[in-house]
């Protein structure tokens, strides 16, 4: 996976995307981002929240989203994500 993510760059892609998607939206417009690695939740986690800070977006979920055990068990590989939302204010 760690290899993968490299030769894909995307750790650096997805922080682009941090960056300029929540300027791109619409007054009201959400932005909901799915991770499925640890890393990456902790990129959008710190991107909602300093874009919360500076009045750009609310979050929507404060605790991340993450499938249901009926789920896990129909798509065990649903197990590691987790969704994130936030509303451009």
């Amino acid at each position: 996976m760690a290899l993968r993510m490299a030769v894909n760059q995307e750790v650096e892609n997805l922080q682009s995307v941090l960056e300029t998607a929540p300027k791109l939206l619409a007054k009201t417009g959400r932005f909901a981002v799915i991770s499925f690695h640890s890393t990456e939740d902790r990129l959008v986690k710190q991107a909602f929240r300093s874009a919360e800070q500076t009045g750009l977006l609310k979050v929507l979920t404060p605790k991340p989203l993450t499938p249901s055990d009926d789920e896990i068990a129909r798509n065990p590989r649903s197990r590691s994500a987790k969704l994130r939302a936030a509303e451009r204010n």
